[in-house]
């Protein structure tokens, strides 16, 4: 452990970024975007996925404003990048400093990577161009017997050149087909072998409208034609695969037909001369620069400021944001807060304590209410049981079992027959109804036997 390299997280971080950096240089990348964020500092930051990964992107400032368009999450995108590693954290990212829809974007990085390959087998050495006739008779032309190129063409040749046959090798221009009709044009042009130099093109349009020029298959048939050719497509800022294997590039067809034209022949190929012993000297310049200029732009890499400065501007934009959300949270908090000491004051208020008193005095009142009328009912109970119990020893009660009762004058019951005279009047009341009687014979007596 003594002797052992002991690495700190930040050293092992940036070595980390340094190898990644300068074994990866730059890479093309297609993919949907997901978690966009545009930073108030001007920086983006996304991620780049398909169905079974994705990778973080960082595009600053600096290079986005470039950037065609604004990415959204769920679009794809084709982007030029590198890889890094944000040290703070450790985590792997790529800068980008490219940005385009996907559909544009790989066409071009499919054009890219045909030219490279052809270049690579030295299709687009000057060395191997064949110069142009210095007397032509005959031109051909492969191209759409209807568009606008064949009518520019053949109005310059007459102007220049009224006596130069021309011979139309039609095809498509434009679509699916077109490669393979090109193709069959130009190898028709071949096997006849009755021109002495072939124009081959149509006029301008966009990337995928010119796409027919950039097949690979008749780039190679153009690049191998024995007749000399020139390419004339599109205008003079498009550039197809043809331009390159062709053994001349002309700006437009019409440009195409000067260059085929008996009364400039000579000096163009003077020019072509001069220009292909120009490139061939500016590539063998620029073969014998790559290494340095390799070497310095590793160097540039390592020494430049702004790596520095982007890993502190991303690690502001992540304070930022965390600060954002940190805020946030506070306000939600105090928010909650305030909604629970409202809840609070308005289970204190005097209206809340009168409405539980006024709750709960009518819960008094119905129990009372419950109360007397369950009094009241076994009051009923006990007055039944006593008016029964009354009833049970009432005179009446007597007097239905056969019984009466007698009165004297002065309405007093008589219990004694020794009180009665002869000839009193007596008056006795039976269950039902009374009579009167007169008294003739009084027996008193103790027994009531007798």
């Amino acid at each position: 452990m003594s002797q052992a390299d002991i690495y700190t997280v930040s050293r092992l971080n940036s070595e980390v970024r340094l190898t990644l950096e300068l074994q990866f240089r730059q890479l093309w990348l297609v993919g949907e975007v997901s978690n966009f964020i545009a930073a108030s500092s001007g920086h983006w930051y996304f991620s780049l996925k398909d169905q079974a990964a994705q990778v973080k992107v960082a595009m600053f400032k600096q290079s986005n404003r470039y950037a065609s368009l604004q990415p959204k999450n769920g679009q794809q995108v084709l982007i030029r990048a590198r890889i890094s590693v944000y040290e703070p954290r450790g985590e792997y990212q790529l800068l980008a400093d490219m940005l385009e829809p996907a559909g544009d974007g790989l066409l071009k990085q499919q054009y890219e990577q045909i030219k490279a390959t052809l270049a690579a087998e030295g299709l687009f050495a000057p060395e191997r161009k064949k110069p142009l006739p210095k007397k032509v008779q005959k031109v051909g032309v492969v191209t759409s017997p209807t568009g606008a190129a064949i009518r520019d063409i053949i109005t310059v040749l007459q102007r220049r050149a009224p006596a130069l046959e021309v011979i139309i090798y039609p095809c498509l221009v434009q679509g699916t087909q077109a490669p393979a009709q090109i193709y069959h044009a130009i190898q028709k042009a071949i096997s006849r072998n009755e021109v002495d130099v072939l124009l081959i093109g149509r006029g301008g349009g966009s990337l995928e409208d010119l796409w027919c020029f950039n097949d690979e298959q008749v780039a190679r048939l153009i690049a191998h034609c024995p007749i000399p050719t020139v390419s004339a497509v599109g205008h003079e800022i498009d550039f197809t695969i043809a331009d390159f294997v062709a053994d001349v590039r002309a700006a437009t067809p019409s440009a195409a037909a000067e260059l085929v034209s008996p009364d400039q022949q000579q000096q163009l190929q003077l020019v072509q001369a001069a220009e292909q012993r120009l490139q061939r000297s500016m590539q063998s310049y620029l073969r014998q620069q790559q290494p340095r200029l390799t070497a310095l732009v590793h160097r540039l890499t390592l020494l430049d400021p702004a790596r520095g400065l982007q890993q502190q501007q991303q690690y502001l934009d992540e304070l930022q944001m965390r600060l954002q959300t940190a805020l946030l949270r506070r306000i939600d908090k105090a928010a909650q807060q305030q909604q629970f000491l409202q809840h609070r004051l308005q289970q204190l208020t005097p209206l809340v304590r009168i409405k539980q008193q006024q709750q709960k005095l009518s819960q008094h009142q119905h129990q009372l209410h419950q109360s007397m009328q369950h009094l009241l009912k076994q009051k009923q109970q006990q007055w039944l049981l006593q008016s029964s119990r009354l009833h049970t020893v009432s005179p009446l009660a007597t007097l239905e079992r056969g019984y009466s009762i007698s009165f004297d004058a002065e309405q007093q019951v008589i219990t004694d027959a020794s009180s009665l005279v002869i000839g009193q009047q007596i008056k006795t009341r039976l269950a039902k109804g009374h009579f009167i009687a007169r008294v003739e014979q009084v027996s008193p007596g103790t027994d009531a036997n007798h």
